[in-house]
């Protein structure tokens, strides 16, 4: 029997990395191509291990691209990914598309140019409440031609779960954990989705050190409305975990209201009294500890154009600039403006 890939850190990237390199073999699709080549630009192991594939595969469908000629190609899957490489072709292929991170007082900012090509979905709508029907005919983890994008499914700590790839990464192995996808549930909280991720992330913590679980509710950037958290793992804590912070014993105000939990039965009585004010929140799970962050629904305020948007990463301290200039001029001071804007009156 092969060990769970959550039973050590390379047992998870070592099952991580494959899945890449079967997608990549094993499909001529143009979205799985995009999907193994934003993992790959994110992450430099696995950059270094498929850049030649990715390179000869690139440039076979820029042939074809170009040419019009789609034999033996499947190049129109989707719009969205014929957007996407079309884009892609403006930049052509190479080191450019690599990720490249730095710190800005306790922050981090990444240029993250592959991510810069993702379709919004849902985030730049207007959503007038945190609670929505699940729409089986829109978009949902469900669709068939998902099914090649799960990393791994199976029974985990109690509930059937489907962990699939994140296609446009901006965290360390990052993917999107479905409980239950086939009962259809909406993208609203429930006590037993909370007690779940507190209790899975619990478990998974004892091995793989660094594990952690965001949430964005409707409203807050969640891009799909079917119930999934994203999974990462990471050797570095996240801003928000600092123990400089008011949230977690230190002296220093945290820029965005940020209410820290050490038990579950608490920070679910918290949750619903958001969900009753209808008020959007980004949650953060850590081993033992839960970060909910109230703040303005997305379409009631307006960030810098460098800012891809704000979700559960940038308000826990991580940015994401598409804009490779100012990537190398935003300060502290600026960051911090941005989480404030996001503030609730």
């Amino acid at each position: 029997m092969k060990p769970s890939p959550f039973s050590s850190p390379e047992a998870f990237r070592g099952t991580f990395e494959t899945g890449l390199r079967q997608l990549l073999s094993e499909y001529r699709e143009l979205g799985v191509y995009i999907l193994v080549l934003a993992n790959a630009g994110y992450d430099p192991l696995v950059w270094r291990s498929l850049r030649q594939e990715l390179g000869r595969r690139y440039r076979l469908l820029e042939t074809n691209m170009r040419k019009g000629d789609r034999v033996g190609l499947i190049l129109d899957d989707a719009e969205d990914d014929l957007q996407v490489f079309r884009r892609l072709l403006a930049v052509g292929f190479g080191e450019s598309l690599v990720k490249v991170c730095r710190r800005a007082g306790p922050w981090e900012l990444q240029f993250n140019p592959l991510r810069s090509f993702r379709p919004p979905r849902m985030t730049q709508k207007v959503i007038p409440h945190i609670s929505a029907p699940y729409d089986a005919v829109g978009f949902n983890f469900n669709k068939p031609f998902l099914r090649k994008e799960i990393l791994w499914q199976g029974w985990l700590c109690g509930r059937d779960a489907a962990l699939f790839y994140n296609k446009f990464p901006f965290v360390d192995l990052h993917g999107l954990l479905v409980p239950e996808p086939r009962a259809g549930l909406s993208q609203l909280l429930r006590q037993q989705d909370n007690e779940y991720l507190w209790q899975l992330t619990e478990t998974l913590a004892r091995t793989l050190p660094g594990v952690g679980f965001g949430y964005n509710s409707l409203g807050a950037c969640a891009s799909v409305n079917h119930l999934h958290f994203q999974m990462f793992q990471r050797a570095r804590a996240l801003p928000v975990a600092s123990p400089d912070w008011r949230h977690n014993g230190g002296d220093r105000e945290y820029p965005l209201s940020c209410w820290s939990f050490s038990n579950s039965t608490d920070a679910w009585r918290f949750i619903c009294e958001l969900h009753g004010s209808d008020i959007s929140y980004n949650l953060i799970y850590l081993p033992g500890r839960l970060y909910c962050l109230p703040r303005r629904r997305q379409g009631t305020y307006h960030h810098s154009s460098w800012a891809s948007g704000f979700a559960w990463y940038e308000t826990a301290g991580g940015f994401t600039t598409f804009d490779r200039h100012q990537f190398g001029i935003i300060g502290q001071q600026e960051l911090e403006a941005e989480l404030a804007l996001l503030a609730n009156e």
